[in-house]
């Protein structure tokens, strides 16, 4: 069971503006308070001219004083670039949705142009009547908006021997949550007729990407008939080249190498295809040499976004506003526990907008901070009852081998300077 987060004390309002204002602190507010904030009672250059026109930038860009909220990448991680992965800066971001810009990517051989006019997507295999769809074909189904997180499989596998990247875009970057627009997969589907595939229940769809890897994954029609999008916008606008323009597969709570880039295919079979990204890749090994497959569902997990070690804490003790990410694909999260002590005694936190199936959920605890040490680490719930586990619970059950479906629970040590770095509390 959590603790009730009850109000601290003092208030936010008494440690501003009163006693907590001591030393450096105190002589500084009475300096400001003597002689004027200049930013105040000075006219600054901005209030004196007048900024850029409407059309400086038609398509508007970050400002220059963000210019560090950017993806990033761990060189030593693959061979190039080209079939490898960057990380998102959840550590640097607010709220669930997350810019196209800056939410990761992860390329088998790399990010193709593809024009609408060139792009054609095809359903055939166990149909009625094999279809070809153009661009223009797809726009004229009826569409849906739906926001749901990108996880990919391998998100945290670097931390399974113990704490290895020091930073959350590094330990947990490898995903991103966006409003996708398109059209239902079922729909397509029904449009090409599925009398010919018969009983259903054991029947499956095999997708691939137009890229030169293909990247063919194979998913359960149970799965393809429920939430699976046929999607082309994300966040409203375009899909970015990176993310699969013009076409991209959204499946909802499952790994994200199944999310198909630059969608071209979409076969009904009777079995699986066993292609190289189900059997040699993206399976997981046990303890006990044998590898488990079809580990396709992205179990609940969480991280505190900030503080953390690209996020340290700069204001010194005081009100402090403990911030991080909740996800699960069963289903939406439920509750986050936050613990400053390493799991000893923990703290619910504030969900922003609880509810939200298979997307990001924020959560945020109010802290008062002594300036002492922390061991911060949080615990998610889901609706299905299913608790985020911590690593030695993990192990026991995957042992030291595996590199998918990480989620156990993460630890930042915050010293008394402010400063974070991630470290082990099995």
């Amino acid at each position: 069971m959590s603790e009730s987060s009850n109000k601290t004390s003092p208030s936010r309002r008494q440690f501003l503006t009163g006693a907590a204002a001591a030393g450096v602190g105190a002589v500084a507010a009475g300096a400001a308070q003597a002689n004027g904030d200049p930013l105040i009672t000075q006219v600054q250059e901005w209030a004196s001219a007048t900024g850029e026109g409407v059309d400086a930038t038609p398509y508007g860009l970050p400002i220059e004083f963000e210019q560090d909220v950017v993806r990033r990448n761990v060189e030593w991680l693959t061979a190039d670039t080209i079939s490898s992965i960057n990380f998102t800066p959840i550590h640097a971001l607010d709220g669930t949705i997350t810019p196209q810009g800056c939410a990761f990517e992860r390329h088998h051989s790399g990010a193709i142009e593809l024009r609408k006019e060139d792009y054609r997507l095809m359903i055939n295999g166990l149909v009625d009547t094999p279809l070809v769809f153009s661009y223009e074909d797809l726009e004229r189904f009826p569409r849906e908006n739906r926001v749901y997180f990108c996880e990919c499989a391998a998100n945290t596998g670097m931390e399974w021997a113990g704490a290895q990247l020091n930073g959350a875009q590094f330990t947990h970057g490898m995903i991103h949550n966006m409003e996708y627009s398109g059209i239902s997969l079922r729909t397509l589907l029904e449009e090409a007729g599925l009398d010919a595939a018969g009983d259903l229940a054991d029947k499956w769809v095999y997708v691939e990407g137009a890229d030169a890897s293909s990247n063919g994954r194979s998913i359960p029609m149970a799965k393809a008939l429920d939430d699976v999008l046929v999607a082309f916008k994300a966040n409203g606008e375009a899909l970015r080249k990176e993310h699969g323009y013009p076409v991209r597969l959204v499946v909802p709570g499952w790994e994200g190498n199944m999310w198909i880039k630059w969608l071209r295919r979409i076969e009904v079979t009777d079995q699986a295809v066993e292609s190289r990204e189900e059997t040699s890749k993206y399976t997981d090994n046990l303890a006990n040499g044998i590898a488990r497959k079809w580990t396709w569902e992205m179990d609940a997990k969480s991280v505190v976004t900030a503080p953390s070690p690209q996020a340290p804490i700069k204001h010194g003790k005081g009100p402090l506003v403990i911030t991080g990410l909740a996800w699960s694909g069963r289903g939406a999260i439920s509750g986050v526990d936050v613990s400053i002590d390493g799991g000893k005694t923990w703290k619910e936190a504030r969900l922003a907008a609880p509810g939200q199936g298979k997307a990001l959920t924020r959560f945020y605890l109010d802290h008062v901070w002594d300036g002492s040490e922390m061991l911060l680490q949080s615990r998610a719930r889901d609706t299905t009852g299913y608790v985020q586990p911590t690593k030695d619970q993990l192990r026991e059950v995957r042992g030291l081998n595996s590199i998918y479906h990480n989620n156990c629970i993460q630890t930042w040590w915050v010293k008394a300077t402010g400063e974070a770095e991630n470290v082990e509390v099995s």
